[in-house]
């Protein structure tokens, strides 16, 4: 950040259980900057998932019409522990379009769980799959981020 403001990133290597098409030599990786928001409290800045290989953007119609923009945007599925339904969702691309911003409605859902399993689709329209183990001491993630989270 170019503003001053301090900030601490959270970082989690991942394993692929269905590898993008490619030379991806780097695993996947989630990682969560957290701030001072107002007051003492921590704010969540980025929540990333890096996937290290291009991604399918989708262009989606925004629920209002100004003009002819549309939102792009990566479709994941989240599914924490073994559960059978999966959470769809749509993330913003990063700028590399190599990885996808989530919000902290998706950060809670993962720091509450031990298992997070995060699928999409690279450029080719290739599944990919990532799993991320949560440590069960992931309180300080939440305290910085003030997320609420329960196991």
């Amino acid at each position: 950040m170019t503003d001053g403001t301090s900030y601490t990133r959270f970082s989690l290597t991942g394993k692929f259980l269905k590898r993008p098409a490619g030379d991806v030599s780097n695993p996947p990786v989630l990682a969560v900057d957290c701030g001072k928001g107002r007051g003492s409290k921590g704010k969540l800045i980025d929540g990333i998932v890096q996937v290290n290989a291009p991604l399918k953007i989708h262009y989606v119609e925004p629920t209002e019409i100004h003009g002819t923009s549309y939102y792009p945007k990566v479709f994941v599925q989240l599914r924490v522990e073994d559960e059978a339904k999966k959470d769809k969702r749509q993330w913003t691309p990063g700028k590399d379009k190599t990885s996808a911003v989530f919000s902290k409605y998706s950060l809670k859902k993962m720091l509450s769980a031990h298992t997070v399993e995060i699928s999409t689709q690279d450029d080719a329209g290739n599944d990919v799959v990532m799993q991320f183990d949560v440590p069960s001491d992931s309180k300080a993630v939440a305290v910085a981020c003030d997320v609420d989270i329960k196991k």
